[in-house]
């Protein structure tokens, strides 16, 4: 989902409607931030997570399923663990709440076994804009700190650039700033390739680390012309709209793929990545064969009912792994996630979640009110369907 930029908590009623992008509490009115946030996780673990019996699968891309190394096939089924993309930037921290082993744990008692990671590509590259406690090689250390303690319990960590570099005030406008403290349109060509190819260098030799290219990308909004909207998704350049030069999802994929990696790669389609009508005809080229389509929904979204499902996700699911990275309502309840888990368990493909976070459920998406893994409303619906597919 999509951040309002210093709220003191969720936004609700009109402000939620108008988008599909993840919403996250930063601090008080004033801008302080939470009791919480000064603790931050030491780059190396005094006391090593108990490891799972078994740890996360090597997945790989097999017709449109994804599949372990036995040949067996996996779907992602879990959570989004909101922080990451947002604290560092607004100056307060890096993670929203404890990631300990403990807090990890929890996440692994709800029967998950994937985790999405929100990260910021300013935070990450070091940027001076960023607090140096919160960047660089502070922030990297905490990103595989957690990386390890999702896998020490067997999930497997997914990885996505939530927030990143680039001035957009256009339709639909996060922010008006340049720096990455708001979901943008689209990635940028300054810095989000090297934000990949690090994050590539980085996890390339683990290939149970799954990699979300762009979170939420817009640019039909910037423009009414859908054909150009999808160009620019997947070539980038100079796009109606936008003005920045802005990096498509082929450059993305070219970049990761120049490092050696072979990891798995998601690529989410227009309209906050709820709109994949087009995404099988504008595929990008993956010479490691490992390319699968991400999507999400909400309740208010456009394509939220079993029809556009039927017609959208259908023909994509039937061609490549279909992973709904964000799934959630904002009514503080589960009858729609419900809806959504049972087609996705139909066609046997993957759903995560939104959000890992004890924010104000009544405002936005919060599965838990305590991160010990006490579900809200909302998140009984998804920790009880999850817990019933165990097995």
């Amino acid at each position: 989902m999509r951040h309002p930029p210093r709220l003191p908590l969720l936004v609700a009623g009109a402000a939620l409607a108008l988008v599909a992008g993840a919403i996250a509490p930063v601090g008080t009115a004033s801008g302080a931030a939470p009791a919480y946030a000064a603790a931050e996780p030491s780059p190396e673990l005094a006391d090593p997570p108990a490891r799972a019996a078994d740890g996360p699968p090597v997945l790989k891309v097999s017709g449109n399923k994804l599949v372990d190394e036995s040949g067996a096939t996996r779907r992602l089924l879990g959570v989004n663990r909101s922080g990451g993309e947002f604290a560092c930037v607004q100056g307060y921290g890096i993670w929203d709440g404890p990631v300990d082993d403990a807090s990890v744990k929890a996440i692994a008692d709800w029967k998950v076994n994937t985790v999405r990671i929100p990260l910021n590509e300013e935070c990450w590259l070091g940027l001076s804009n960023i607090k140096p406690e919160y960047a660089g090689v502070n922030y990297i250390a905490a990103v595989k700190d957690l990386v390890n303690k999702v896998k020490a319990h067997g999930m497997t960590p997914m990885l996505e650039l939530h927030w990143s570099y680039g001035q957009y005030t256009g339709n639909s406008a996060g922010c008006a700033d340049v720096h990455a403290s708001c979901q943008k349109p689209m990635p940028n060509a300054q810095y989000t390739p090297s934000f990949w190819a690090s994050v590539a260098n980085t996890f390339k030799d683990d290939p149970t680390v799954v990699f979300d290219l762009f979170n939420e990308p817009y640019p039909d909004r910037a423009t009414s012309n859908a054909a150009q909207a999808w160009t620019c998704w997947r070539d980038g350049g100079t796009c109606p709209g936008i003005g920045y030069e802005v990096a498509g999802m082929q450059d993305l994929i070219d970049t990761i793929r120049e490092t050696g990696a072979t990891n798995v790669i998601l690529a989410g389609g227009l309209a906050y990545s709820n709109d994949l009508s087009q995404w099988l005809t504008h595929k990008p080229t993956d010479p490691a064969g490992n390319l699968a389509a991400a999507w999400h929904v909400y309740n208010f979204n456009t394509c939220s009912n079993e029809s556009c499902w039927d017609s959208t996700l259908g023909p994509v699911a039937a061609q490549v792994p279909l992973v709904a990275g964000e799934i959630g309502e904002n009514t503080c309840a589960h009858s729609f996630i419900d809806r959504v888990m049972a087609w996705f368990d139909e066609h046997d493909q993957s759903y995560l979640g939104w959000t890992w976070n004890t924010w104000n459920c009544t405002s936005g998406p919060a599965l838990i009110s305590h991160y010990d893994g006490t579900p809200t409303s909302f998140g009984i619906g998804l920790r009880d369907h999850l817990r019933s597919l165990d097995g």
